[in-house]
């Protein structure tokens, strides 16, 4: 194997924009940029793990360039930008055109923000930036007015299952399609935590997976079953205690999670449930506590079920 990192989410992580799955309307327009061997700022979001840095991977080592990886999440001081950015930016590199990856931008301050943009526009001419985030509504509008911006949106869970199985095919991996769905159903839309889980649980060439464990480890699975069962009266309190241990501070996911598995929960009920998550993903973009506005939607939906 050419590559032996011994991480299977670096040795499968993909090479290029015929191995990057799902999103086929950002590969065009990114093929496009790389046949012209030039990029524009770009802004790149979506939850995490599915593939924003492997694009801006894809995408400077497509292209000739010098370039630098950051986490803004550990190097976010405005100092930074003075001390590394600017000098790497306005030197003379060995190649014609320059990269300068910021990886977890919204974790960087409004202040480094506003200090980057006059930054962008300066060396524009032979440096161009890719930022990549889970949470656009956290960077500033004259950052994004400099970027093209895209949303990296999670593959279906059949397209992360077939990816699954392809690399446990490659890697020699004896497996039961069911285990497999299991770990999608598990870590999606995080790819990088799937791989990372069907990798942990490989065991003397074949896939062993310990269900219980994995339910009872599982926030997102737990969650599931506590829905499922007939103690309707102990679920609001299992499922806000549950939340509590996991330590959930983002409920995005979640929405999406008890939509795709609605059938399994909401029996008899599924329309009703589906108005309700919509209102509750509707008023998550707005409300300030986030854990309140889905323990609400929570009271809602044992309400229409019960």
């Amino acid at each position: 194997m050419q590559n032996e990192n011994t991480l299977w989410v670096e040795r499968h992580r993909p090479s290029s924009l015929d191995t990057f799955i799902g999103n086929e309307h950002l590969k065009t327009k990114l093929r496009g940029y790389l046949s012209e061997g030039d990029i524009p700022h770009l802004l790149l979001f979506g939850p995490a793990g599915t593939g924003k840095t492997s694009v801006s991977k894809i995408l400077y080592n497509t292209i000739d360039c010098d370039h630098i990886y950051i986490n803004t999440s550990d190097k976010g001081g405005v100092d930074f930008i003075r001390t590394d950015i600017i000098p790497f930016a306005s030197s003379m590199g060995f190649k014609e055109k320059k990269i300068v990856v910021l990886d977890e931008f919204d974790y960087s301050s409004p202040q480094f923000q506003a200090a980057l943009r006059n930054t962008m526009e300066t060396f524009s001419n032979n440096c161009r930036f890719i930022l990549t985030c889970n949470y656009v509504e956290r960077i500033i509008d004259p950052i994004q007015s400099r970027c093209q911006t895209f949303q990296i949106i999670p593959p279906s869970k059949k397209e992360i299952a077939f990816h699954i199985k392809e690399i446990l095919d490659t890697e020699g991996i004896e497996y039961n399609v069911e285990d497999i769905v299991l770990n999608v159903n598990s870590g999606y839309p995080d790819i990088r935590r799937i791989i990372n889980s069907v990798q942990q649980q490989s065991i003397n060439g074949k896939l062993t997976v310990d269900k219980r464990s994995m339910i009872e480890n599982d926030y997102k699975l737990k969650l599931l079953e506590i829905l499922k069962t007939q103690d309707k009266k102990n679920s609001f309190k299992n499922i806000r205690q549950l939340l509590a241990d996991s330590q959930v501070t983002e409920f995005a996911d979640m929405y999406r999670l008890l939509f795709d598995e609605i059938d399994s929960w909401a029996c008899g009920h599924i329309a009703e449930c589906i108005l309700e998550l919509a209102e509750g993903q509707f008023k998550e973009k707005n409300v300030v506590d986030r854990e309140i506005n889905f323990m609400a939607t929570i009271i809602n939906l044992l309400n229409i079920i019960k």
